[in-house]
Parts: structure tokens; C-alpha cells; sequence
């Protein structure tokens, strides 16, 4: 009997362990690298928000084989997340990482860095100047807190490894036999933002620039910005394009999006010009855009969208 309590008691333990307890006996599940050109991998993770049920991965990490190595793309939200990518390239490649580019501030894209340098210390880890400047200001270590804190410290073996190789717009890294053309657009979605051309594939990464069927939070984004990342996205005419969060899929993606932040903007300036304020303004603005009513995040995010939105406006008429 007082064995058999004992063991209660140890199972009772196990139970109230934090989920950080087993992250390294229960990694991130592996999710299938699609390979959507000659040499460009794309792993689609699960839309949503960071929690326990998708243990913190829910970008779209890519990977590109080149001739002497592997360029990643957004490395995923945590250490182990970071490790389950490596796991995916294993599959394809015995080559080694050799540059890693991280498209914005935003710790669900770039958190997986940790893995890449334990992994292979001599890549090389490229992002906006800005947004190394505010990881290095204290953003890393926001992020990780609150990654960590939205997957119920599943994540708490993470450390920020922050990208110390800026790149500016419109310059191209050429590694591996290709070419990885790089453009920041101005206050798009974080003001920290890079989006990647794979020349060679006619692929373009474009961090949360652009979101394909999935509507997010746009609390450091501007709309005017973003509408203009998503012309300059369009105006490339690739033949890929991998959005932030969401499918891949060919240019009709990035102009659905751009229609939802015009049609937003517009929407607001509108009842904002009339005198409505942004609760009187909602089903008016929401029935503009019924065609996204159905979407993951519209309802969550509709209301925080106007508001953002007004601030807007109301700036640009100072």
C-alpha cells in the first residue's frame, strides 16, 4: 500500500510539471517540408497564435540548397522549433547552414536562431538593422518571455540568438551559386521588415508582409506601409510567393491581402470622416469586408484594426 502511494504521489508531480519540464523529451512535431521550386523548401505551420496545442511553431520556415550549403528563412518561434526545421533539411541536404535570414522583429520567426547556432556556429545570421537594434534594446528578450508564456512555458529552454549581419534594401547576397535579393519596405508590418527573392527560383519570402487567408495582429504596422509592401511584393512578378503565415501560393495571394488592408483603410476613412467614432463605426467597416468575415483572426482582430487604423489617420492629417 505505501508503495503504491509513493507512486501516486510521483505521478501526481509529473502531472503538475510545467510543460518546459518534457520539451526536450517532446519536441515540436515534425511538419513536412513542401518543396515549391527547384531548390526552395517551404515548411507551412498551423495558423494561429503560439500556444500549448502547437507548441509555439506556427510560421512558414523555408530552406534553399544551394551548392555548398543551406540558406533558412525564419527558423520558427523556439529552440526547439529551430531543431525541428534542422530535422526537415536533414531529409534533403547533408549540407550545412550557412546563412540564416530573419524577416522581422517578431520572435515567432526568429527565436529558431538558437538552434541554427548551436547546430552550425559559423552560419550566418542576417536582418533589418532596425530590428537588430531592438532585439538587442531589450525586444529579444520580450519575445521569448512572451512566446514562453503563450505555449504555457513549453518554450523556456529557448534563448534569444540575436542576428548581428544587417542588410539594406535592394542588396544581394550571393551565396552557394544564387542570389538572395533583399527589400525593406518602410513601415510595413513591423518597421523592422526584409523580404527575400530567391533570383534563381523566382520565390519570394515575405515575412508578415503578407498573410494568405489569416488575419494577425498589425499593432506595429501601418496600413499605408504595408498596402505599399504588398505593391512592391506584386510588382516583382515571381512566381512564388511564401507569406508570413499561411499557404504558398502565386501573386493572387498577396493582392487578396492588399485588398483587405485597402478596403480597411478606406472603410474607416470613411465613417472617420462622416464623425463615427470606431464602436459606431464597426458593422460598417465590417460589412466592407464580409468577403474575409470567415477567416481565422478576423473577429479577433476587426476591432483593433479600426483602431489602429484611426490613429493612422488621424497622424497623417497632423
Amino acid at each position: 500500500m505505501k508503495l503504491f502511494k509513493q507512486l501516486g504521489y510521483a505521478l501526481m508531480g509529473a502531472l503538475l510539471l510545467p510543460a518546459s519540464a518534457f520539451a526536450d523529451d517532446n519536441p515540436v512535431r515534425d511538419y513536412p517540408a513542401q518543396k515549391i521550386a527547384a531548390h526552395t523548401y517551404v515548411i507551412h505551420g498551423p495558423l494561429g497564435q503560439p500556444s500549448p496545442q502547437n507548441q509555439g511553431f506556427m510560421n512558414n520556415p523555408g530552406f534553399i540548397i544551394t551548392k555548398d550549403g543551406v540558406v533558412v528563412i525564419d527558423p520558427g518561434a523556439s529552440l526547439e522549433a529551430g531543431r525541428m526545421v534542422l530535422r526537415q533539411i536533414a531529409k534533403h541536404t547533408a549540407l550545412p547552414v550557412t546563412y540564416v535570414f530573419d524577416t522581422h522583429i517578431h520572435g515567432d520567426h526568429w527565436l529558431g536562431n538558437q538552434a541554427i547556432a548551436q547546430a552550425y556556429p559559423d552560419a550566418k545570421l542576417v536582418a533589418h538593422p532596425e530590428m537588430i537594434r531592438k532585439a538587442q534594446e531589450g525586444g529579444a528578450e520580450e519575445w521569448v518571455a512572451l512566446v514562453n508564456k503563450l505555449t504555457d512555458n513549453y518554450t523556456a529552454s529557448t534563448r534569444a540568438v540575436i542576428p548581428t549581419i544587417p542588410v539594406v534594401d535592394d542588396q544581394t547576397i550571393q551565396t552557394g551559386g544564387m542570389h538572395f535579393h533583399v527589400y525593406a519596405p518602410e513601415n510595413a508590418h513591423s518597421k523592422t521588415d526584409i523580404m527575400i527573392e530567391v533570383v534563381e527560383d523566382s520565390v519570394l519570402f515575405t515575412g508578415d508582409n503578407v498573410l494568405n487567408n489569416y488575419i494577425a495582429r498589425l499593432d506595429d504596422a501601418t496600413f499605408k506601409g504595408s498596402i505599399a509592401a504588398c505593391d512592391r511584393a506584386i510588382g516583382l512578378h515571381d512566381k512564388h510567393y511564401v507569406p508570413g503565415h499561411g499557404q504558398t501560393g502565386k501573386v493572387a495571394i498577396v493582392k487578396r491581402y492588399r485588398e483587405y488592408l485597402s478596403t480597411l483603410y478606406a472603410a474607416v476613412k470613411e465613417q472617420y470622416d462622416a464623425g463615427k467614432s470606431d464602436y459606431e463605426m464597426k458593422d460598417a467597416v465590417a460589412a466592407k469586408l464580409k468577403k474575409f468575415s470567415n477567416l481565422p483572426g478576423f473577429t479577433e482582430q476587426l476591432g483593433k484594426h479600426i483602431s489602429l487604423a484611426i490613429l493612422e489617420i488621424e497622424a497623417n492629417q497632423q
